[in-house]
């Protein structure tokens, strides 16, 4: 569990006989994550419907599980989710303890990953953010041109109408686009290259509960709940 490092000092004894003198080892212990480390974690939160619609602090998380608000959500491990309130919670995390714990002056309490909120059932109001992989899913990694579908290693964003024509970078002007019909197209419209849209590009009506930043440290469990592949970059006008 430790790393211990020793050291010998050699002396010379009155006869002249070299003696080992062993100092005491010395033992470094690993440092513990201090409690704010823990309670600065990062929570996924469901709405009533389950539905993810936030991130928020595991101290802020404690606290709507302490007020009532919220219960925690544990993957049972058979595809099944538990969910606890507070005291049971405490209970749980007496019987099954974990090191993402924190200590009170009367019991030890574990980390969620995962809340539930007790009442609210509404949806954050965003829009889809307009970034690579939002134009690929609303294409579905098809060329709007040819109609095949490739792997998106093998597709570009094409200006339907030429940015050097005045085409501006929005949704209803990038559409998904294979290398060859790419390069026929070239700086020409459609109607000039002899091309046509397989179907008029538009601006998605779905969109993501939750919007997460792929730097932020997460947890399996949030996996069943939200798309951890969702790129957050916006587009601008540097779209190829």
């Amino acid at each position: 569990m430790f790393d211990a490092q020793c050291s010998n000092a050699s002396t010379l004894t009155p006869l002249g006989l070299t003696a080992l003198t062993l100092r005491r080892p010395v033992c470094y212990v690993p440092r513990q994550p201090d409690m704010s480390t823990f309670l600065n974690q990062q929570v996924l939160v469901l709405n009533r419907l389950w539905q993810a619609v936030n991130i928020c602090t595991a101290r802020r998380a404690l606290s709507l599980l302490f007020e009532g608000h919220a219960q925690v959500v544990l993957n049972a491990g058979d595809g099944s989710f538990q969910t606890f309130n507070f005291s049971e919670w405490r209970d749980f995390s007496r019987q099954e303890p974990h090191p993402e714990s924190v200590h009170t002056v009367s019991f030890r309490i574990r980390i969620p990953q995962v809340i539930l909120l007790a009442m609210f059932d509404r949806l954050p109001k965003k829009e889809v953010k307009f970034t690579r992989h939002n134009i690929f899913e609303r294409d579905k990694n098809t060329c709007q041109y040819c109609g095949q579908a490739f792997e998106r290693k093998d597709l570009n964003l094409d200006h339907v109408i030429p940015r050097d024509r005045g085409g501006p970078t929005i949704w209803e002007n990038i559409v998904c686009s294979c290398i060859p019909c790419n390069t026929k197209k070239a700086n020409c419209t459609p109607q000039e290259a002899g091309m046509r849209l397989i179907r008029k590009p538009k601006r998605p009506k779905w969109r993501p509960f939750v919007q997460i930043n792929l730097g932020l440290p997460y947890h399996d469990s949030w996996k069943h709940f939200i798309d951890l592949a969702y790129w957050n970059v916006e587009l601008g006008e540097e779209v190829q």
